[in-house]
């Protein structure tokens, strides 16, 4: 989301005349676009402006904006911490950045935003469809930064894509904090996530779809069967579980039992059994018994999902369970169940990898360097192999070599490669 919102930002300060720059030496403008999911990605943050403000100290001319989901309505700390950034911007506040360093301009109330698009770098593209989160999870800080869910205009974010799709891009991810909540807000349009697929299926050059992060409760039979029909939708889907404890589900304030979590995988292993399935997961969370983590690491042996990201958990100011919940399990046990579920995992992924040994997989090359090709298949395995000239095709290699995280291959036969 934060990497959508600063191609958008680029893209509007060329239209003022401004130059992107490699580094922010010589800069006119440094903005830093900040998250807040985790209390090591505002560390990062922080660090950054110490050195900016330094510099600014010094002597160095240059405007600083922030922006992005460190940026609240109560930025009183900041502004005390770091005196020298000249504005600070909400996510998606970019009028006031704007401001800092063009005159005489007026881009609120027009068209300027919904046509303004960036061009990533690369084959792949990041297209956000609805900003905000309505959900109440109590170690989250994400509702309290980007606010309430707000769903684009349809014929917006088709737009963008067609943009995009000139501009070379074959791959782009749909993108929302609950991407499947998109269009419940939109009172004069009915819509949801599955039409958006349906019309990408007639933009010419886009090849694949992606979309990320999937919330269970929001996931409808409608929007898994729209990934089975449509088939430039890659059958990957990203659901957070976040633990497998009825009770600490509760606790987190997720929205549904584990129950509802589980149906929604069965229908969608019903519709396509060899869809890839990844969730989220929370080790250590305030009062996490052995018995919770317990069925945690069962639920995990159990579904055998694609990969998971597992964190430990860390409190995050402002939240509920920062406020309510001691943080009462220590770095050590924290480390151990992060270890044993990352443990329990890789030797799931090793299974799935080796299980694809032999096979073709379809690839779409997203970087080439040197006769050394990267890429991902539908199911989101990241495949290494030796190719030239296909950078942007989509590639058959054989799979001949495995890895927990990624597999190793060689052109297949079946594949046309372009005579230079």
């Amino acid at each position: 989301m934060n990497e959508a919102d600063s191609l958008k930002l680029s893209a509007g300060l060329t239209k003022f005349g401004l130059e992107e720059l490699n580094s922010e030496e010589n800069a006119d403008l440094v903005v830093v676009n900040t998250c807040a999911v985790r209390q090591h990605a505002e560390e990062r943050a922080y660090g950054q402006l110490g050195n900016l403000t330094k510099r600014k100290k010094d002597g160095d001319d240059f405007k600083l904006a922030v922006m992005g989901c460190m940026v609240s309505n109560n930025n009183k700390e900041l502004q005390r911490r770091f005196p020298m950034v000249d504005i600070w911007a909400k996510p998606q506040e970019f009028d006031p950045i704007i401001d800092l360093v063009v005159d005489n301009t007026d881009v609120s109330n027009g068209e300027f935003w919904p046509n303004t698009f960036g061009k990533p770098n690369g084959m792949t593209a990041f297209v956000p469809v609805i900003h905000g989160c309505n959900k109440i999870c109590t170690y989250c800080i994400v509702p309290l930064r980007r606010g309430r869910e707000i769903s684009r205009d349809p014929s917006e974010i088709i737009n963008e894509i067609k943009f995009l799709a000139k501009t070379g891009i074959k791959e782009i991810t749909l993108v929302g904090q609950t991407v499947e909540a998109y269009g419940n807000d939109l009172i004069d349009i009915k819509v949801d996530l599955g039409d958006i697929f349906e019309k990408i299926e007639n933009i010419n050059g886009i090849d694949r779809v992606r979309f990320l992060t999937s919330y269970p409760v929001d996931m409808t039979k409608k929007i898994i069967s729209a990934v089975s029909d449509f088939p430039k939708v890659c059958e990957h889907f990203l659901i957070p579980v976040q633990s497998g404890s009825e009770s600490m589900l509760k606790r987190m304030r997720r929205g549904y039992k584990i129950s509802e979590f589980k149906e929604k995988v069965y229908n969608i292993r019903e519709v396509m059994p060899k869809a890839a399935i990844s969730t989220d997961l929370i080790v250590g969370f305030p009062g996490e018994t052995n018995k919770e983590f317990s069925d945690t690491l069962k639920l995990v042996e159990e579904f055998k999902f694609d990969k998971i990201h597992t964190a430990a958990y860390s409190p995050r100011p402002g939240t509920f369970a920062y406020r309510k919940l001691e943080d009462d399990i220590s770095i050590e046990i924290k480390k151990e169940r992060l270890q044993i579920i990352e443990l329990a995992q890789k030797k799931i992924s090793t299974e799935k990898n080796i299980a694809l040994i032999k096979s073709v997989q379809e690839v779409l090359v997203e970087k080439e360097q040197a006769g050394k090709c990267t890429g991902r298949t539908k199911h989101n395995k990241l495949v290494h192999f030796n190719g030239k000239n296909i950078l942007g095709q989509i590639i058959n290699v054989s799979i001949h070599e495995v890895s927990p995280w990624s597999l190793k291959g060689t052109l297949a036969e079946t594949n046309e490669i372009p005579i230079i």
